[in-house]
């Protein structure tokens, strides 16, 4: 399968051209990236170019995007006009913006999943089935210093997917607030959020599940980037049978 990378000179480009390059039923024809236009992409025989138009050049038939927003808009859309599959691990989409992308992607399919490490994916699942049991949760996610967006997508997904699971969350009881924003921003369902930003983190959650007398933790760590690529990989080996626009990487691991 012929794979292009969108974001290559990013540390997660980076990571997936590498886990491209390593697994034999992929083939890396192109890398797009204009801040690293020229450089040389290791394990592959190709440089990175400055523009889409390289996608097309080397007849790709999927492109892994991990870019940013608003250069991911233009993106998704050129992939769509192409026939190109795309896999994207971008994040900070609205609304508007999906359901754009449903629209475009009638000829060629697009999954936008706002974490490809397995373990998150059912960290996600976990925190959904467990949503119901419990009277009040909170969320807590902490990510590398460069992550310009709170709450991360993967935050939002899961607060999204336990308060569509449960509807009787406790109200928060806190009736004065020392410090502005002590108690986090207010997702979906009344359930808190909280963004924490450090240097030597790459990306983890915890779930904290409240009921009478008992708790329930559950918490999902990446060490490194390496993590999120056999969710990469599958999801690019099986794109094609995903139809129109997929959210998340669930139905890849029949969730």
């Amino acid at each position: 399968m012929r794979v292009g990378v969108c974001g290559a000179g990013g540390r997660m480009g980076a990571t997936v051209c590498g886990a491209v390059c390593a697994d034999p039923e992929l083939e890396l024809v192109a890398a797009v990236d204009p801040a690293a236009t020229g450089q040389a992409v290791a394990g592959a025989d190709i440089e990175m170019a400055p523009t889409l138009d390289a996608f097309g050049e080397a007849r790709a038939e999927v492109v892994v995007d991990f870019t940013v927003v608003d250069a991911a808009r233009e993106n998704l859309a050129f992939y769509a006009d192409h026939g190109m599959h795309a896999v994207v691990g971008t994040t900070g989409f609205s609304d508007a913006d999906l359901a754009s992308f449903a629209d475009a992607f009638a000829q060629s399919n697009c999954v936008i999943a706002p974490n490809f490490a397995i373990s998150a994916v059912l960290m996600m699942r976990f925190a959904e089935l467990a949503a119901p049991f419990f009277d009040s949760a909170e969320v807590i996610e902490l990510h590398h210093e460069n992550k310009i967006d709170a709450p991360s997508g993967t935050a939002m997904r899961t607060v999204e997917r336990m308060a569509a699971a449960s509807s009787t969350w406790t109200p928060d009881p806190t009736e004065r607030l020392v410090l502005d924003g002590a108690r986090g921003a207010t997702g979906p369902g009344g359930i808190h959020v909280h963004s924490v930003r450090l240097k030597g983190l790459v990306a983890h959650q915890e779930v904290i599940l409240g009921a009478e007398g008992q708790s329930l933790v559950i918490r999902q760590d990446s060490y490194d980037r390496s993590s999120f690529m056999p969710g990469v990989v599958l999801a690019v080996k099986r794109i094609a049978e995903h139809p129109g626009l997929t959210i998340g990487l669930e139905p890849f691991l029949g969730l």
